[in-house]
């Protein structure tokens, strides 16, 4: 009886497995498969997209779509103007979210804890209420309408609440004998930080990076209010313009879309393994 029983168990893991594994399989497959589409149809003459039959692989891979989209649509400048503004506020916000989160979860002052709810509070206060005041300010008072200012200082106070949250609650788990054996050594807080804590939370603030990074490559709304020069213009400035002026050309349209998210799925792909874990590690020290 147990023989059988440990047979049947082991029946209903193996196919549990598989049902698991088709669903994986076909999940990745809905998701991958708007990818392919946009890439497909930049491959292919607007006459083969509407077609009546539809082609699911391209009749010709026409890769010289892109050399003629690239006459029209200034890739390498948006993506110069892009990281001009994104590689310093992914530093600046990474860096302070990893201290904004260690000063709340290992530093005793006045007013802590207030401070932190004031941070999570923040998480439910919708962008658009701020959007205004914010842009008063930066434009009318600080005069920065125009530059990427408004963009990049922002990012120097922790990137947002939930990145600063997400640090602490990583620092949290990381036990306070190995800072006491660090101060009786005479290691100070910036020591501390640097040699114990960061090498612990490298996953956290990797996840931080990226999500910082996901954030501004896609927030049109926020680099459309302050910057209008062409010359200054970004992927997502770029792209909605190109799409707005050729209205018939779609395989134009879809090269272009697929040059400005390539930037986004490479640096996704360099960080993955860290972005997995710190999700992985997030659920299981919360």
């Amino acid at each position: 009886m147990a023989k059988e029983s440990l047979k049947s168990k082991k029946r209903v893991e193996k196919a549990t497995d598989i049902i698991s594994f088709v669903l994986v399989v076909f999940f990745s497959f809905l998701c991958l498969f708007p990818i392919y589409w946009i890439f497909r149809s930049s491959l292919m003459t607007n006459n083969q997209l509407f077609a009546a039959k539809v082609p699911f692989f391209p009749p010709e891979w026409l890769f010289s779509n892109y050399p003629k989209t690239l006459e029209n649509f200034p890739f390498w400048l948006y993506l110069k103007n892009t990281m001009t503004f994104i590689v310093p506020s992914v530093l600046a916000g990474t860096i302070t979210a990893i201290m904004g989160g260690y000063a709340l979860a290992r530093l005793c002052f006045r007013g802590k804890k207030f401070i932190f709810l004031l941070i999570i509070g923040s998480m439910f206060l919708p962008t658009m209420v701020t959007l205004i005041p914010i842009y008063i300010m930066w434009t009318s008072v600080f005069k920065l309408s125009g530059t990427y200012w408004p963009l990049i200082l922002p990012y120097f106070c922790g990137g947002g609440a939930f990145n600063i949250y997400l640090i602490r609650q990583f620092i949290q788990t990381i036990p306070r004998e190995l800072d006491e054996a660090a101060t009786i050594d005479g290691a100070g807080y910036f020591r501390i930080l640097v040699s114990i804590i960061f090498p612990a939370i490298k996953a956290a603030a990797i996840v931080v990076a990226l999500l910082l990074f996901t954030q501004m490559w896609n927030d049109l709304i926020q680099q459309s209010l302050y910057i209008h020069d062409a010359k200054k213009f970004t992927i997502a400035l770029g792209l909605s313009q190109f799409k707005g002026s050729l209205k018939q050309d779609y395989s134009a349209i879809m090269c272009a879309t697929c040059m400005s998210f390539a930037p986004g799925i490479i640096f996704y792909l360099l960080g993955q393994r860290y972005f997995v874990e710190g999700i992985v590690l997030t659920g299981m020290k919360s």
